[in-house]
């Protein structure tokens, strides 16, 4: 619901007197009335300076008119000059006080410059003046939108919807409205009603997510490839895509997001949605390129690198690319522990794969460093771990270990590890223990598809532009 509220066209009133052009002959009224005309027509076909000029001419004779003001305040609106158009509207509304318009063009104005607690004030006493006035209630809905306000909002923009039925952007907000209120039958409804007026790709789009709240994954798919069709938009083929995706049809998904990276070849998200479903098919190669190309395109996106820690673990053969990203990624944020983890990581595991040598002590270092940032980091606490019982050096890896398992009792790998551990120093019931849990977990391995896919379901919603929150 990010539509800019509209102003009011100005209620043009019966003009007596003849029709004189603008000289030094004949009343004020006969003065102004030509040039008020000329402007209005200039206006309404969008020659808005040219209508600025012609009413500017005639402002000292019409100090007290309030058809003059009104429009010129809805001239200066059209051409971002806020600050003139509030000044023009203001007097419109000394001038005119029991103006439902005036005062809805007023609110408009000061909701566009910032001023939402004065434009409320406004929205309001229009509202009592004339309560179902169309403009009053979808702008006042779209104040109540930006705030996060659905209910409210909706209230509002239901209320314009019964004054103008046919006005597309009302039922547009009206029905994001219901949606985000979890009002789904009625959101389809209102969708349903604007498509006999006007079919667009936004309303199939928004009627796919009623689709995928009510569980009708196949019919939102089919919206959403619709909305594609309609209008192949960087987002709408992110949502195709980001569908089949969330429910593993991973092919489709594939050939959706490969068709929106070439024609959309600087999307990060569209590259890590590439790449997602690329590692979703075991094609590791082919996944890491596709993170590599979204962390070049956007180093400081955190999903990018966490998908590649990911992809890399089953593709080593890209690791000096991978460890280079990795080390940026470190660099441009010291204080972010994912970032100095994910360097360690990458340059251990090269070291474990054939790769260069690596120094023991950087690596230790950044781990001991992203722990440092982030002491509830559990995944950081068994790498340091892992490091140290590689070494042998149990008495430092079994507290990584514990640590990590008091922060996250399900890691298995941790489990297992810290049993081996116990082995090592001759504890066999701890160790005993721990390998029993172990057992137990990776038998419950449908809790990491779970948790795979949660993220996959976090990086689609978040890559989504945001919407209003309900309350």
């Amino acid at each position: 619901m990010s539509r800019k509220p509209r102003l009011s066209w100005p209620v043009l009133l019966a003009l007596s007197g003849c029709a004189a052009p603008l000289c030094a002959q004949g009343t004020p009224q006969q003065r102004i009335e030509p040039v008020y005309k000329a402007a209005e027509a200039d206006y309404g076909a969008g020659r808005y300076p040219a209508a600025a000029h012609r009413l500017e001419t005639i402002l000292p004779y019409a100090t007290r008119d309030f058809e003059v003001h009104e429009l010129l305040g809805l001239i200066y609106g059209s051409m971002a000059e806020n600050a003139k158009a509030l000044g023009q509207l203001q007097l419109a509304v000394q001038l005119k006080p029991d103006s439902a318009a005036a005062r809805t063009n007023l609110g408009t104005i000061l909701l566009d410059s910032g001023k939402a607690d004065l434009a409320s004030e406004q929205f309001r006493k229009a509202l009592q003046l004339e309560p179902t006035n169309y403009n009053a209630n979808h702008n006042f809905g779209e104040l109540y939108a930006k705030s996060g306000q659905v209910a409210e909002a909706q209230a509002l923009f239901a209320r314009a919807y019964r004054a103008k039925p046919g006005a597309y952007d009302n039922g547009y907000d009206l029905a994001m409205a219901d949606f985000l209120l979890g009002r789904l039958d009625e959101a389809r409804q209102v969708i349903r009603d604007l498509e006999k007026e006007k079919k667009t790709d936004e309303l199939h789009n928004l009627l796919a997510q009623v689709d995928e709240k009510e569980g009708k994954f196949i019919d939102a798919a089919n919206e959403y490839e619709t909305a594609a069709h309609l209008d192949p938009t960087e987002n709408n083929l992110f949502d195709w895509g980001s569908e089949m995706l969330l429910h593993r049809t991973y092919e489709p998904a594939i050939t959706i997001f490969q068709d929106a990276t070439q024609r959309y070849p600087n999307s990060p998200r569209l590259f890590i949605g590439l790449g997602l479903a690329l590692y979703s098919r075991t094609r590791y190669d082919d996944a890491v390129k596709a993170l590599l190309r979204a962390a070049d395109l956007d180093p400081s996106d955190p999903r990018c690198y966490l998908f590649l820690s990911k992809a890399y673990d089953s593709s080593p053969g890209e690791a000096a690319a991978v460890t280079e990203r990795f080390r940026r990624y470190a660099e441009e944020q010291p204080n972010n522990a994912r970032a100095q983890y994910y360097y360690a990581i990458s340059l251990w595991k090269a070291k474990r794969t054939g790769g260069s040598a690596v120094d023991f002590s950087t690596v230790e270092s950044l781990l001991k460093n992203s722990i440092a940032l982030d002491e509830s980091f559990a995944d950081a606490h068994v790498q340091l771990g892992d490091f140290y019982a590689d070494q042998h050096q149990y008495e430092e890896s079994i507290p990584q270990y514990e640590r990590a398992l008091a922060l996250d009792s399900s890691l298995s790998d941790a489990h297992y590890r810290l049993g081996m551990d116990y082995v090592h120093v001759g504890n066999k019931d701890l160790a005993q223990n721990e390998l029993a849990v172990y057992k137990k977990l990776r038998a419950e391995h449908l809790a990491e598809v779970d948790k795979e896919r949660a993220e996959v379901r976090q990086f689609v919603y978040s890559a989504k532009p945001p919407a209003p929150s309900v309350p």
